[in-house]
């Protein structure tokens, strides 16, 4: 029979020696700043998409470029979402570090060719949706490693400071992205992919000569048949929901189009063929029996619903800010993205108040009461953002996306603290990847969503609104009926882009046959918000009523995580194992089962001279991997 040792991570040949006490602050400091980039390039695009549409010469608008505007901001998010749990896996086996450093470069190498890009119109567009899929891929690297990298670098009594201060970069950096977007792509739109080359190359190289692998290692075969189930499986779903929104035949979307159907039904089928796969390998890619740990499966639910809640929100909040609100209080439509990005500081504000102190605290206390408190506060700020009038007093609306931003910062970072607290150390990769697709799938869950309840809000009531306000202004009957056909969701997207609306659904060739000061007065920044704040309320209304839903659930799912909680993370020396079904097999250097079972507190093992052991052995009887089955399930419910 066949022994092999298990060793940690950082003791393999070629290794730096132990790390020292200053290194969980420099994997802190670094893996901040991965995400923070990473997180930057999800939303950067929001407001410099119409810099970048003009410099490649495409206009979004026109019905056969809709997807490229759909596609250039959904990718990302996409990718990220299906990636991470696969890149988590692949760090668990062959190193988080080694995963990590490898997106660090790879996010830089494609955030190069996309500030290069040369190509206009279609093709253009296609280059930017490719290079955005593979710069995509990079972010989910760091993405689904930097949460474990932390987790094995700070004791239990830390990691709420240190996953709150990264939660928070991750967080402010969706906002930042607006801002920048909005200061450089009017400059020129390749700073918008340039500004992330010099941190990408600062960040890769810090990485490779500071970072080490300290975390437990589960070498294994990959799960091919687990990651292509799942691949697709998603894929196919988050594309449905990104095509729903679009118009389909003569409906306004496109949720009865057979390709969606087919698409979210197949893609739901995959995902559970993908269920059935990791119950039938010997090495899953993801252990379903993780979903037992109550902590963490609470966690989880709390944060897809969260994310359902909020992950919309910006889109709205630009949408309000930048189609009616800003240009009613005498911003040109050209200035509403930059302004946009500036006047939601305060969400960003509230939660680099809240993320680290929460984390601090929870630390202190455990997360279920912050984390429950945060969700609460956020349903009663939703409440106050419906109540609001369309044309709002700016300083109520401040403190509103203030305590917003305070509610996310005090429930996001002692649960995700939480979350890697419940999770076996060999398995902290691909529990943060997990947990990293259910917050991004929400969130491209939470667009369609939120995009599909505004636009039934405003099919009922705009096209009225729209051919009484134009024929009153002497838009010809019939223009005036073809602009009220047209779909809501190029209203939607128009505001998105800050392009004037009348101006691009009209035409020149219907404005220059009105008396001049017809045509001023409708494209100027007056009647389109007037126009369109009643049928915007009607369906802003609804749509935050689904955010007050999704956050009081996600309070009753963060109440029912139990008490604080902290999975038996002890290493004893290394020990052989048999080979397993006729294969070598390594085992970890902790006496916690890192693939077939989870358990919440191993009880402590004999000792070597109980065992028979001699005295030159470990004091500990080494760990053996339970044959390939259903793991016995745990009961980590916490106190």
């Amino acid at each position: 029979m066949r022994w092999t040792v298990a060793k940690p991570a950082g003791s393999e040949a070629g290794t730096d020696h132990e790390p020292g006490p200053r290194y969980k602050w420099i994997a802190l400091s670094n893996t901040t700043l991965g995400v923070l980039i990473a997180t930057i390039n999800m939303s950067i695009l929001l407001i410099a998409l119409p810099d970048i549409f003009r410099g490649i010469g495409v206009d979004p608008l026109r019905p056969g470029n809709t997807s490229l505007l759909l596609w250039l901001i959904m990718s990302y998010l996409v990718v990220t979402a299906v990636l991470v749990v696969s890149f988590g896996r692949l760090g668990d086996m062959y190193g988080r570090v080694r995963m990590y450093n490898l997106g660090f470069a790879f996010f830089t190498v494609f955030s190069v060719l996309l500030s290069v890009t040369w190509l206009h119109g279609t093709a253009g567009a296609l280059w930017l949706i490719g290079m955005r899929v593979l710069q995509g891929v990079g972010g989910a690297m760091l993405m689904a490693n930097s949460n474990a990298i932390l987790t094995d670098a700070f004791p239990t009594h830390q990691r709420g400071l240190a996953l709150g201060l990264n939660q928070v970069a991750g967080i402010a950096g969706s906002f930042i992205g607006l801002i920048l977007g909005g200061l450089l792509g009017p400059v020129d739109w390749h700073l918008v992919f340039l500004v992330s080359v010099p941190i990408g190359l600062f960040g890769t190289v810090w990485a490779y000569l500071k970072l080490r692998d300290t975390g437990i290692r589960a070498p294994a075969r990959l799960d091919w048949w687990g990651n292509l189930t799942f691949a697709i499986g998603l894929i196919a779903v988050l594309s449905g929901i990104t095509y729903g929104i679009q118009p389909y035949g003569g409906h306004t979307m496109g949720w009865s189009n057979p390709w969606v159907i087919t698409a979210i039904a197949g893609g739901l089928a995959m995902l559970a063929v993908f269920c059935v796969v990791e119950t039938r390998v010997a090495e899953p890619m993801f252990h379903l029996a993780l979903f037992r740990i109550r902590a963490f499966t609470a966690g989880n639910v709390a944060s897809l619903l969260a994310s359902l809640g909020r992950g919309g929100l910006m889109f709205i909040l630009i949408i309000w800010l930048q189609g009616i609100w800003l240009p009613r209080h005498g911003y040109s439509f050209e200035q509403t993205p930059l302004w946009a990005g500036i006047y939601m500081l305060p969400l960003t504000i509230g939660f680099l108040i809240a993320g680290p102190f929460s984390g601090w605290a929870s630390d202190r206390f455990g997360a279920r009461t912050f984390a429950t408190g945060g969700m609460l506060l956020a349903a009663g700020t939703f409440v106050a953002l419906k109540e609001l009038p369309v044309d709002f007093g700016y300083p109520m609306f401040a403190l509103i996306l203030l305590l917003n931003g305070l509610a996310m910062g005090l429930f996001a970072s002692p649960n995700r603290a939480a979350i890697m607290n419940s999770l076996p150390p060999d398995q902290r990769g691909v529990g943060a990847g997990i947990s990293t697709t259910f917050q991004n799938s929400a969130t491209v869950l939470s667009i369609g969503v939120f995009f599909s309840l505004m636009i039934a809000g405003l099919a009922g009531a705009l096209p009225g609104a729209l051919t009484h306000g134009l024929t009153a202004q002497g838009v010809p009957a019939a223009d005036a009926a073809r602009v009220a056909a047209l779909p809501p969701v190029g209203v939607l997207f128009a505001s998105l882009l800050g392009y004037n609306p009348v101006q691009t659904l009209l035409g020149p060739h219907v404005l220059a046959q009105l008396p001049a000061g017809h045509a001023d007065y409708l494209t100027g920044r007056a009647f389109f918000p007037a126009l369109i704040s009643q049928p915007f309320a009607d369906g802003l209304s609804v749509a935050f009523d689904f955010a007050i839903a999704a956050c009081l659930v996600a309070a009753v799912a963060s109440l029912l995580r139990g008490g604080r909680y902290v999975h038996g993370d002890r290493s004893p020396a290394p020990a052989a194992t048999p080979a397993v079904g006729g294969r070598q097999r390594d085992t970890s250097a902790s006496s916690v089962p890192s693939a077939s079972s989870v358990t919440s507190a191993p009880a402590p093992l004999p000792s070597a001279q109980s065992s028979g052991q001699s005295s030159g052995q470990s004091s500990r009887r080494p760990y053996t991997r339970p044959s390939p089955g259903p793991p016995p399930p745990p009961s980590p419910e916490g106190p």
